[in-house]
């Protein structure tokens, strides 16, 4: 069976941005299907919108499935994980907002979240493995709500000094630690 990964991004943003395109290369040279998809962002993002989009997607999940999360799209998995009808073999959370003020978008963020109140022992039972990344001086999601999501799903924080939001702005057009950790996920 071929391993999918998928990959969210945040507000703003698309397939093309950050360490995206450099980590799906580096998975497809490992003979893995990586799908990105395009949310409708900022106009027309909701949780709703994000999940039709992702619906065109459903088939190719599956217990070997890796999701990664970035930014909102971090906030997006952890609902995805709440209405899973099976777990998955892993997921990363990059920079997630869970409502641990200071957040720089806290409105849209706290509307698409549905109130940051999350089901957490049905998250943790539909991933089998979960790590978190977060950087010390990120501008957009402070270190905080790393540290409580890694706790949360009593996980492995991957803290990061330095890594700003883990995206263009901040040099990450390539994001090796990622990468190292989803190919020792790919070899399980």
């Amino acid at each position: 069976m071929k391993q999918t990964v998928f990959i969210f991004h945040g507000t703003g943003g698309h397939p093309k941005e950050n360490w995206f395109p450099w980590i799906q290369g580096k998975l497809q040279n490992k003979n893995c299907e990586v799908i990105i998809p395009q949310f409708p962002t900022p106009d027309g993002q909701s949780l709703d919108t994000w999940m039709n989009v992702f619906k065109t997607h459903e088939q190719n999940v599956n217990e070997k499935s890796i999701f990664i999360g970035h930014s909102l799209g971090g906030l997006f998995l952890l609902r995805l994980l709440e209405n899973m009808k099976h777990p998955v073999s892993a997921a990363f959370f990059v920079a997630t907002p869970i409502g641990i003020a200071p957040i720089k978008n806290w409105d849209s963020d706290y509307a698409f979240s549905n109130g940051f109140i999350f089901d957490w022992e049905k998250i943790k039972s539909n991933v089998q493995n979960a790590t978190v990344y977060h950087s010390d001086n990120d501008p957009y999601v402070s270190l905080g709500n790393g540290q409580e999501l890694a706790k949360k799903l009593e996980s492995e924080l991957k803290f990061t000094p330095l890594a700003g939001h883990f995206n263009t702005a901040a040099g990450y057009t390539q994001f090796d630690n990622l990468l190292k950790n989803l190919l020792n996920e790919l070899e399980k």
